[in-house]
């Protein structure tokens, strides 16, 4: 019994020794966080001007949505989908080697 749990213990070792874990770099740079941060200032600016009194005024009825649209539909995606510069040559030169 005790040299089942030995073998055990000895596989588990071999096992994690062999594994070796590979880590992938994310894809975002410093140009991504500040287009994200900007998004994210724009939707909190487009929410206050949503609060203020009154309801049907220029602030909260026709400012703030657009706010809201250019964080959520423009910022945002544009902040996750911005490729770095040195990636952008690398898809460049991939495309024209099909021909």
């Amino acid at each position: 019994m005790a040299n089942r749990r030995r073998e055990r213990a000895r596989s588990a070792r071999r096992s994690r020794e062999k594994t070796e874990i590979e880590v992938l770099p994310l894809p975002y740079d410093r140009r991504n966080l500040i287009v994200f941060m900007a998004g994210i200032v724009v939707i909190a600016v487009g929410y206050i001007c949503m609060a203020q009194p009154p309801v049907d005024g220029f602030l909260s009825l026709t400012l703030a949505p657009i706010l809201l649209v250019i964080g959520y539909l423009g910022l945002v995606p544009a902040a996750l989908l911005l490729k770095k510069k040195g990636e952008e040559e690398l898809d460049s030169d991939q495309g024209t080697d099909d021909g």
